[in-house]
């Protein structure tokens, strides 16, 4: 059966893909000699472990420059596969390390332009109706090296790490507002952490009162110390740093508060001189998880492409593939339910022929948002752009098959 190609260098159709069975070898005679078949294994564990052969981590474990606990971790994205984050795996961002708190010690209160101020403990949540949503997370300055003006040599999760994918569970925050009586002329609810920074963020009320909730748990499971444990905030399709971990206070104003976090951070400043504030929601966004960024195709023959995309303006509507840095695109299929603020994963067959090729995705959202390419998204921004970097990621193929960090 012919290939049926359905774009330049290589692309092919998934269902012809499949009906000429061209990947798989012959199958040898099974034999019972492995030696883990020989003895009975482990026993059962009360948490469970990842295989030693399959033990991932973490990428760019870095600490800040105002200090080691202010970092960033990386999520393994060229390593893995689905669209759910493993706790473990999920990308941390801390201003100030991670606390160590007691859920029986800690407290959540809401006040300032309420009727009534309200305190609940952990316990006094968990006896709320709660709400399951699957949903990515962000770090606003996900992807910030590739603002730069030459090509940095890093895997996919290097590159690409602060975006997370998982379940979480809570209370919808307009529950706990309802409750304390939010007065007409508020606008802005200030969040504030329990860490030893304090790290708080303006979040206007208008999404608060919308999709935002008080996560109190991620994949099933409590939130962990590094996710925010005991409850945060997690505000959809927004910059991660609005989400605020350890959540302590929530005060409700008439106007933004203006901290640290969105004046001389998380603001974006312009060519013209003018530094724009609030640009809270994530833009449309894909890559390629594999092949990617310091791998090697061990073989000329057919691989599939794979990624992930999202939107913090809508639902993914769609993905394209180039494998010609551009020339000509291919759709290719979500393999994931596509939903507001989720992240699909994508797939598309390849043959690769041992030429060079440059491999990129561009993906569309239900607001008719484009991912735009590199040259188009700095456009307009001053140099050293750090935050909502959107621009298309491009990985060149070399004729030996290293895969390489590429500026198409």
């Amino acid at each position: 059966m012919t290939e049926t190609r359905i774009a330049a260098n290589g692309l092919l159709s998934r269902r012809h893909l499949l009906k000429a069975g061209a990947i798989g070898t012959l199958a040898l005679p099974i034999m019972a000699s492995e030696p883990w078949m020989k003895s009975p294994g482990q026993p059962t564990s009360e948490y469970g472990e990842p295989s030693r052969f399959a033990r991932l981590q973490r990428e760019r474990i870095n600490a800040h420059p105002y200090g080691p606990a202010a970092g960033s971790s990386s999520t393994p994205l060229q390593l893995m596969n689905g669209t759910i984050t493993p706790n473990s795996l999920h990308f941390e961002r801390h201003h100030s390390g991670i606390p160590n708190i007691d859920p029986a010690q800690h407290h959540l209160t809401i006040f300032g332009m309420v009727e009534r101020p309200l305190t609940f403990d952990y316990n006094d949540l968990l006896r709320y109706p709660m709400q399951s949503r699957v949903l990515f997370l962000e770090c606003s300055g996900n992807s910030y090296q590739n603002t730069a003006p030459q090509a940095a040599d890093m895997t996919c999760g290097e590159l690409n790490g602060l975006v997370s994918s998982a379940e979480w569970t809570g209370v919808p925050l307009h529950y706990l507002l309802d409750e304390a009586g939010v007065k007409p002329s508020a606008s802005w609810v200030i969040a504030e952490g329990a860490d030893a920074s304090g790290n708080n963020r303006s979040v206007p009320l208008s999404l608060a009162l919308q999709d935002t909730m008080i996560a109190l748990y991620q994949n099933g499971e409590p939130l962990r110390p590094a996710h925010g444990y005991p409850i945060r905030l997690l505000v959809p399709g927004c910059e991660g740093n609005l989400s605020i971990k350890w959540l302590r206070s929530l005060k409700l104003l008439d106007q933004a508060a203006h901290t640290r976090e969105e004046t001389s951070k998380y603001s974006d400043l312009m060519r013209d001189g003018v530094a724009g504030q609030f640009s809270l929601k994530m833009e449309v966004k894909s890559l390629i998880t594999s092949p990617s960024g310091k791998m090697k195709l061990p073989e000329q023959g057919i691989y599939e492409i794979s990624g992930l995309a999202w939107s913090g303006m809508g639902a993914i509507r769609g993905v394209e593939v180039s494998a010609d840095s551009g020339a000509t695109w291919s759709e290719a299929e979500l393999q994931s339910e596509a939903g507001i603020y989720r992240a699909v994963r994508f797939r598309i067959p390849w043959r690769w022929t041992g030429q060079p090729a440059v491999l990129q995705s561009r993906a569309l959202d239900s607001d008719g948002n484009l991912q735009p390419t590199r040259s188009d998204a700095l456009r307009g921004h001053a140099p050293g752009l750090v935050y909502h970097y959107n621009g298309i990621q491009s990985w060149l193929v070399n004729e030996q098959g290293q895969v390489r960090n590429h500026y198409a």
